[in-house]
């Protein structure tokens, strides 16, 4: 599974909330720094040929559905970013952002509770 790029992820996140659309469906969600509606079907496409897309073809035109996961991207690149950024460590990701207080203590004794439980 291939990293994508910041542009591609924003798209992934577009069809993963729609479900399957078409490229103008896809240019109707964004909301910032739209591009052009060749560069977006290009985008589209680059993500058909890594595999993160599939469609169906009408004629012409072409209705684009995830084929991977949002949870199976999301396990694939934390855990690259845990390996990467964080030396393997769980205990080093949670420490900072604790020490980034980005994580509370109520909410790390939640975590906890959820740990006990599968014990």
């Amino acid at each position: 599974m291939q990293k994508l790029t910041n542009k591609e992820e924003e798209i992934m996140q577009i069809l993963w909330k729609l479900k399957k659309a078409f490229v103008k469906d896809i240019m109707e969600e964004i909301t910032e720094d739209k591009p052009h509606y060749n560069t977006l079907s290009t985008i589209v496409r680059n993500l058909e040929e890594k595999g993160y897309v599939g469609y169906t073809a009408y004629g012409k035109t072409h209705q684009y559905f995830p084929i991977v996961s949002i949870e199976n991207y999301r396990k694939k690149f934390m855990n690259t970013a845990i390996d990467t950024y964080f030396n393997s460590s769980y205990k080093n990701l949670v420490s900072f952002f604790a020490e980034e207080e980005k994580i509370s203590a109520d909410e790390l004794r939640e975590i906890l509770e959820i740990i006990e439980k599968k014990k």
